[in-house]
Protein backbone atom coordinates (compact mmCIF):
# COMPACT_ATOMS: atom_id res chain seq x y z
CA UNK A 1 0.00 0.00 0.00
CA UNK A 2 0.93 3.75 -0.65
CA UNK A 3 2.71 5.47 2.28
CA UNK A 4 4.44 8.30 3.04
CA UNK A 5 4.22 9.63 -0.13
CA UNK A 6 3.62 12.91 -1.72
CA UNK A 7 0.16 12.97 -4.00
CA UNK A 8 -0.21 15.37 -5.98
CA UNK A 9 -4.60 16.30 -6.74
CA UNK A 10 -5.68 18.30 -9.51
CA UNK A 11 -8.79 18.81 -10.82
CA UNK A 12 -9.86 21.05 -12.97
CA UNK A 13 -13.75 22.59 -12.66
CA UNK A 14 -15.86 20.41 -14.65
CA UNK A 15 -13.58 17.35 -12.87
CA UNK A 16 -13.69 18.05 -9.40
CA UNK A 17 -16.77 16.03 -8.57
CA UNK A 18 -14.67 13.13 -10.11
CA UNK A 19 -11.74 14.24 -7.94
CA UNK A 20 -14.09 14.14 -4.58
CA UNK A 21 -15.23 11.01 -5.14
CA UNK A 22 -12.35 9.13 -6.03
CA UNK A 23 -10.60 11.02 -3.07
CA UNK A 24 -13.89 9.21 -0.90
CA UNK A 25 -13.32 5.80 -2.64
CA UNK A 26 -9.48 5.78 -1.75
CA UNK A 27 -9.55 7.59 1.62
CA UNK A 28 -7.92 5.14 3.54
CA UNK A 29 -5.21 4.38 1.32
CA UNK A 30 -4.91 8.89 0.92
CA UNK A 31 -4.74 8.61 4.64
CA UNK A 32 -1.10 8.62 5.61
CA UNK A 33 0.22 10.44 2.81
CA UNK A 34 1.15 13.59 2.21
CA UNK A 35 -1.45 15.88 -0.48
CA UNK A 36 -0.26 18.79 -2.19
CA UNK A 37 -3.37 20.43 -4.35
CA UNK A 38 -3.96 22.90 -6.42
CA UNK A 39 -6.27 25.96 -4.07
CA UNK A 40 -9.75 25.00 -4.89
CA UNK A 41 -9.24 21.18 -5.41
CA UNK A 42 -7.35 21.44 -2.18
CA UNK A 43 -10.33 23.15 0.10
CA UNK A 44 -12.24 20.62 -1.56
CA UNK A 45 -10.26 17.44 -0.74
CA UNK A 46 -9.81 19.02 2.87
CA UNK A 47 -13.66 19.36 3.29
CA UNK A 48 -13.99 16.01 2.57
CA UNK A 49 -11.38 14.53 4.42
CA UNK A 50 -12.19 16.28 7.66
CA UNK A 51 -16.22 14.54 6.97
CA UNK A 52 -14.67 11.20 6.86
CA UNK A 53 -12.12 12.14 9.91
CA UNK A 54 -15.05 13.25 12.01
CA UNK A 55 -17.48 10.06 10.66
CA UNK A 56 -14.60 8.22 11.88
CA UNK A 57 -13.45 9.69 14.96
CA UNK A 58 -10.07 9.43 13.51
CA UNK A 59 -8.07 12.45 15.01
CA UNK A 60 -4.35 12.74 13.46
CA UNK A 61 -5.49 15.35 11.13
CA UNK A 62 -4.54 14.63 7.15
CA UNK A 63 -1.49 16.22 5.59
CA UNK A 64 -2.90 18.76 2.87
CA UNK A 65 -0.54 21.66 1.72
CA UNK A 66 -3.13 24.11 -1.29
CA UNK A 67 -1.20 25.66 -3.50
CA UNK A 68 -2.18 28.44 -5.61
CA UNK A 69 -5.50 28.12 -7.99
CA UNK A 70 -4.05 26.35 -11.61
CA UNK A 71 -4.92 29.78 -13.10
CA UNK A 72 -2.69 31.81 -10.64
CA UNK A 73 0.28 29.37 -10.81
CA UNK A 74 -0.80 26.47 -8.63
CA UNK A 75 0.04 23.33 -11.50
CA UNK A 76 3.67 25.61 -12.22
CA UNK A 77 4.16 25.66 -8.18
CA UNK A 78 3.26 21.49 -8.03
CA UNK A 79 5.62 21.27 -11.04
CA UNK A 80 8.20 23.03 -9.03
CA UNK A 81 8.06 20.52 -6.33
CA UNK A 82 8.07 18.03 -8.78
CA UNK A 83 11.39 19.21 -10.10
CA UNK A 84 13.03 18.97 -6.50
CA UNK A 85 11.77 15.38 -6.14
CA UNK A 86 8.99 16.31 -3.76
CA UNK A 87 5.69 14.39 -5.44
CA UNK A 88 5.79 10.61 -5.84
CA UNK A 89 2.74 10.58 -7.56
CA UNK A 90 0.31 13.03 -9.88
CA UNK A 91 -3.23 12.63 -9.76
CA UNK A 92 -4.13 15.39 -12.54
CA UNK A 93 -8.26 15.16 -13.29
CA UNK A 94 -7.84 17.41 -16.70
CA UNK A 95 -11.22 18.79 -17.80
CA UNK A 96 -10.17 17.90 -22.25
CA UNK A 97 -13.97 19.22 -23.30
CA UNK A 98 -12.89 22.93 -22.24
CA UNK A 99 -10.44 25.88 -22.85
CA UNK A 100 -8.15 26.51 -20.54
CA UNK A 101 -6.87 29.91 -20.31
CA UNK A 102 -3.15 28.39 -18.66
CA UNK A 103 -2.54 25.62 -21.10
CA UNK A 104 1.14 26.26 -21.05
CA UNK A 105 1.28 25.37 -17.26
CA UNK A 106 -0.60 22.29 -17.62
CA UNK A 107 1.71 21.14 -20.02
CA UNK A 108 4.48 21.93 -17.95
CA UNK A 109 3.31 20.54 -14.89
CA UNK A 110 2.51 16.91 -17.15
CA UNK A 111 6.32 17.40 -19.15
CA UNK A 112 8.06 17.70 -15.88
CA UNK A 113 6.14 14.53 -14.55
CA UNK A 114 7.24 12.87 -17.59
CA UNK A 115 10.73 14.19 -17.27
CA UNK A 116 11.50 13.40 -13.53
CA UNK A 117 9.64 9.70 -14.09
CA UNK A 118 6.55 10.72 -11.88
CA UNK A 119 3.69 8.69 -12.46
CA UNK A 120 0.34 11.00 -13.69
CA UNK A 121 -2.85 9.75 -13.76
CA UNK A 122 -4.95 11.35 -15.70
CA UNK A 123 -8.45 9.57 -15.28
CA UNK A 124 -9.93 8.05 -12.72
CA UNK A 125 -8.71 4.33 -13.91
CA UNK A 126 -5.38 5.31 -14.06
CA UNK A 127 -5.11 6.59 -10.48
CA UNK A 128 -7.03 4.18 -8.99
CA UNK A 129 -4.25 1.27 -10.73
CA UNK A 130 -1.62 2.98 -9.64
CA UNK A 131 -2.01 4.20 -5.72
CA UNK A 132 -2.96 0.14 -5.60
CA UNK A 133 0.04 -1.11 -7.19
CA UNK A 134 1.95 -3.09 -5.27
CA UNK A 135 5.31 -1.66 -6.27
CA UNK A 136 3.99 1.17 -3.50
CA UNK A 137 5.13 -1.34 -0.18
CA UNK A 138 8.05 -2.89 -2.25
CA UNK A 139 11.85 -1.23 -2.49
CA UNK A 140 11.14 0.23 -6.06
CA UNK A 141 13.41 2.53 -7.24
CA UNK A 142 12.60 3.85 -10.55
CA UNK A 143 15.01 3.98 -13.42
CA UNK A 144 16.26 7.12 -14.08
CA UNK A 145 15.19 7.83 -17.59
CA UNK A 146 18.07 8.45 -20.55
CA UNK A 147 17.85 11.04 -23.22
CA UNK A 148 20.05 9.46 -25.62
CA UNK A 149 20.34 10.37 -29.93
CA UNK A 150 18.28 7.09 -31.26
CA UNK A 151 20.86 5.86 -34.04
CA UNK A 152 18.13 4.75 -36.61
CA UNK A 153 21.49 2.89 -38.63
CA UNK A 154 22.26 1.12 -35.78
CA UNK A 155 19.03 -0.89 -35.14
CA UNK A 156 18.68 -4.11 -37.23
Amino acid sequence: MIKDKTIALIAHDMRKADMIEWVRHNVETLYGNKLVCTGTTGSLVENTLKEYAEENNIREPFRITKMKSGPMGGDAQIAALVVVGKVHLCVFLIDDLSANPHEADIMMLLRQCRIHNIPVACNRHSADLMITSTLWSKDYKPTTPTYKKFERDKVS
